[in-house]
């Protein structure tokens, strides 16, 4: 086997090591917000004792990535392949702790009636997790058209978290003792903003390897 081929097998490791820890993220966000609607605090817990998981994960690809400069001395883009990986890993172990943030929320919040329906929330987190799909297919395909579709995905969600932290102001104004869980539900809708954001940074660095200069998405 030759160096290059070795080199090769090595980077579709590493793809491999980005995949899972994206499935990783996307399993943990979808259980976040089924144990919100069913109040299963149980659940929660367990999001919550998993991470260590996600952190793990993400060291792996970092020292496996550190290794490659070091033992291969990559080419440029080879180079660049490396770096976007440990930055898309960097921001899905975020969007991993995101969905501990919701986890947490959903405890505090405990067994008291929600306020309101979630549909809102439950919408900005089914566009969030088909961001995070479509990003980890633009990377394995260096597709820019794919990417540059999670920018307007981004928007989207953008537009839902406006919406549904004025409609919960409303409901302060006239429920102020349900305050604390308001607050949580704001607190969850602001952490599948910033998850939707850093998929937005993930295009950004899909964009940087594909086509070798920086993007501005967000």
């Amino acid at each position: 086997m030759s160096v290059r081929e070795k080199f090769d097998i090595d980077l579709k490791e590493l793809q491999g090591k980005l995949i899972e820890i994206g499935n990783f993220a996307e399993d943990a966000l979808t259980k976040s917000i089924i144990a919100l609607e069913s109040q299963d605090l149980e659940m929660a817990l367990e999001i919550i004792d998993n991470d260590a998981n996600a952190n793990l994960m993400y060291e792996d690809i970092n020292d496996f990535a550190i290794l490659l400069i070091a033992k291969q001395q990559p080419v440029a883009i080879d180079l660049r392949r490396i770096i976007v990986a440990i930055k898309i890993a960097t921001n899905i172990e975020r969007i991993a702790d995101f969905a501990v943030n919701i986890a947490k929320s959903t405890i505090r919040i405990g067994s008291e009636p929600l306020v309101k329906p979630i549909v809102h929330i439950k919408e900005m987190h089914r566009i969030t997790l088909e961001m995070l799909k479509l990003s980890l297919e633009a990377f394995n395909d260096e597709d820019v058209v794919k990417a540059k579709k999670l920018a307007e995905m981004d928007d989207m969600v953008d537009d839902l978290y406006g919406q549904t932290i004025r409609d919960l102001m409303h409901i302060n104004m006239q429920k102020p003792e349900f305050l604390p869980q308001i607050l949580q539900l704001s607190f969850i809708c602001r952490f599948l903003e910033r998850s939707a954001d850093h998929i937005t940074n993930i295009a950004e660095s899909i964009l940087y390897l594909v086509k070798g200069r920086q993007y501005d998405l967000n």
